[in-house]
């Protein structure tokens, strides 16, 4: 495999930043298996190939020439909150990331299905499609190039959003984040939405890239370790759509927090509908572990939509105490609820347990 002779830029910003704007306008996280290129948009091309009649080389002029769409989402890194699946149940591999692998952002650009419309896939519904994305600028940790495959029929659906986003919050995106052009696929797992994407393929077989096939999937727990894992890699598939999820901000874990004169504590943090189950509609905060739980108030947008997250807050009850913990748990709108633990697995990715905040001191 490649040797970058340096580690990819990885970060998350606190979730107390995260959660002082609906919108990420400002720090968002970073994901990366590589270098960050610096790339000339007048000379960028995607080419658009595979199963089609028509195969085009779309330049950024050519996509920024047709139809715009908007789509406020939530991105985030299929491994959010692997640190407490890390802590709260076993080890597990891969980067410790907290519960701030995540931006909700609003993306413009053309739709995926427009583009295909145009090129004329050859497929039929019955041949079960892939649409392969990939970025061949530089290579990855553990490939020469970057890629990742959702199903055809995502693709071509107009209400799952899936666009071409050259634009995010209103500019051009940043080069940390796909600038000139990334792909952006709503309520699934970040690692699908390709940056600096240089070529769709539309093909009977999901991407061969390694992220795609080695990485990124829920793993049965008999995988214990990278021996163990071995033979589960090609009968896995590869993870999509996200689960409901919740964290909480504020309080931070290990604080001292100061009730009020009746003895409440204020709680805020966000929630994250799953991939196709609709809006996030409640959250519900408890003080004593699960024993009784009060409903949140979700702090509603003009910007929201069925696939970007929720901000929320609650005052709860809680006792006076040391190493006490904070839970949260969040419903979409098809019902989908957090179970206080998700089942483990070695990659840690798809962790939606409760959301919480621990070891607090309330005084």
């Amino acid at each position: 495999m490649p040797d970058l002779g340096f580690d990819p830029l990885n970060r998350e910003p606190p979730t107390t930043e995260l959660v002082s704007s609906f919108l990420t306008t400002k720090d968002a996280y970073d994901r990366n298996h590589g270098g960050i290129p610096e790339i000339d948009a007048s000379k960028h091309h995607v080419r658009v190939d595979g199963a089609v009649e028509n195969i085009l080389d779309l330049s950024i002029s050519d996509l920024q020439a047709l139809p715009q769409h908007t789509v406020v989402s939530a991105l985030q890194c299929a491994g959010i909150r692997r640190h407490t699946m890390r802590t709260a149940i076993k080890e597990v591999q891969g980067i410790d990331w907290f519960d701030g692998a995540v931006m909700n952002c609003k993306w413009r650009g053309p739709k995926l299905k427009d583009i295909l419309e145009k090129a004329k896939v050859t497929l039929t519904e019955e041949e079960k499609g892939h649409v392969a994305f990939a970025s061949h600028v530089q290579p990855c940790q553990e490939d020469e190039w970057y890629g990742a495959s959702i199903d055809l029929g995502r693709a071509l659906e107009e209400d799952k959003d899936v666009i071409l986003a050259l634009e995010m919050n209103g500019e051009a995106l940043t080069k940390e984040h796909g600038y000139p052009v990334r792909i952006v696929v709503p309520g699934i797992a970040g690692a699908r939405s390709v940056k600096w994407l240089d070529r769709i393929t539309v093909q009977t077989v999901e991407s061969s890239n390694y992220y795609q096939q080695h990485d990124y999937k829920i793993l049965p727990p008999e995988a214990v370790d990278a021996e163990s894992a071995e033979k589960y890699w090609d009968s896995t598939p590869a993870l999509q759509t996200m689960p409901v999820n919740s964290a909480i901000a504020i309080p931070e874990p290990g604080s001292k927090v100061k009730r009020s004169a009746d003895g409440k504590v204020m709680v805020k943090g966000f929630a994250l509908p799953s991939g196709d189950g609709g809006a996030v509609v409640k959250v519900e905060v408890s003080g004593d572990e699960g024993s009784t739980w009060t409903e949140a108030e979700i702090e509603h947008d003009v910007d929201e939509s069925k696939w970007s997250w929720r901000l929320w807050k609650a005052e709860i009850n809680i006792e006076a105490g040391k190493g006490l913990k904070i839970y949260s748990k969040a419903t979409d709108k098809s019902g989908d609820t957090q179970p206080k633990v998700s089942e483990w697995n070695l990659r840690g990715v798809a962790y939606n347990g409760f959301g919480e905040s621990t070891d607090l001191e309330v005084v």
